[in-house]
């Protein structure tokens, strides 16, 4: 889940007001609102070791305007605080993310009515006890960073969080297709900017998963982690094999050529070089035991009293 974060009020325009009393019964004035900016997500690496690209925040900003703050993500009527008049991508002048492109985060300007039990949460505003926030969305793509594949496909073999060709593996999260809300929440979870994520199936509807799924997603994850370990291990003992056969059988190609051109191939290749060999190698050098010479002149010596 990322993080974002509300940030200083400021003076209420006309542009504002403009803004607001699209989505008012009666016209307000600027006296009867308060207004405040919140960053509600960026292009950073998260702690889930997932990010947005600028394309994909610059589809938010269209997406949440209009959208509902609530608290804690509790979908109800009851639970709804303020509302985004306006939404836009900033590019911070040179500043960049961790993995070196230009940092952009996703800042909207949210509105709530003041009076009454409002007044309560324009003071904890104010005083940044309610600070943290965080949105849902749907996203259509979510690609790995290492080899670019969607990792829904379940063809990706990278895991976030691990470094490869030194840099850490993490998910792209791009299409987003709709956003839902943004939280007033107490724990944020990334240092910068978050998101609640919401991923598309096959089917197109977002799907929200409870507490018992997940964990049995999990178990179910950890489990299809280990066999894909067995299957790592099983591949490289395949490639060293084709790799050993290969210089009994064609000296003439060099080892480290063999090991480059077997990095390359499929399982399928793997195992059809690996019996082609094995065959060869059977071929080549017939296996027989150490006596049948000795055994075979016995037998003949012994049995040529029954000759005719």
């Amino acid at each position: 889940m990322k993080e974002g974060y509300v940030e200083k009020s400021g003076e209420t325009t006309e542009q504002d007001m403009e803004l607001i009393n699209r989505y008012t019964r009666r016209e307000l004035t600027a006296e009867e609102v308060y207004t405040f900016s919140v960053v509600l997500c960026d292009n950073e690496i998260d702690r889930d070791y997932e990010r947005f690209t600028t394309e994909a925040l610059e589809k938010l900003a269209v997406l949440f305007v209009g959208r509902t703050g609530i608290f804690d993500h509790q979908n109800s009527s009851a639970n709804q605080a303020a509302r985004i008049y306006s939404c836009r991508v900033e590019r911070p002048e040179g500043k960049t993310t961790s993995f070196g492109e230009p940092y952009a985060r996703l800042t909207a300007k949210a509105y709530l009515p003041r009076g009454g039990v409002q007044e309560d949460l324009i003071l904890q505003l104010d005083a940044g006890i309610k600070k943290e926030v965080s949105v849902g969305c749907s996203v259509g793509s979510v690609r790995c960073s290492v080899c670019g594949e969607e990792v829904r496909r379940g063809t990706c073999r990278h895991q976030k969080g691990k470094v490869y060709g030194g840099r850490v593996c993490h998910h792209i999260l791009e299409e987003p297709s709709d956003a839902y809300e943004w939280s007033f929440v107490a724990v944020p979870a990334q240092r910068e900017a978050g998101v609640i994520k919401h991923y598309l199936p096959e089917s197109g509807k977002a799907c929200t998963l409870t507490e018992s799924q997940v964990c049995k997603l999990r178990g179910h994850l950890e489990d299809l982690e280990k066999r894909a370990g067995m299957g790592d291990e099983y591949r490289d003992n395949l490639r060293r094999e084709v790799v050993r056969l290969s210089g009994i059988l064609q000296p003439g190609i060099a080892l480290p050529v063999m090991e480059r051109v077997v990095q390359r191939m499929t399982l399928d290749e793997l195992k059809a070089f690996h019996k082609a060999y094995s065959q060869k190698m059977e071929e080549t050098f017939p296996v027989s035991p150490q006596l049948a010479g000795r055994d075979r002149s016995r037998r003949a010596e012994g049995d040529r009293s029954f000759q005719i």
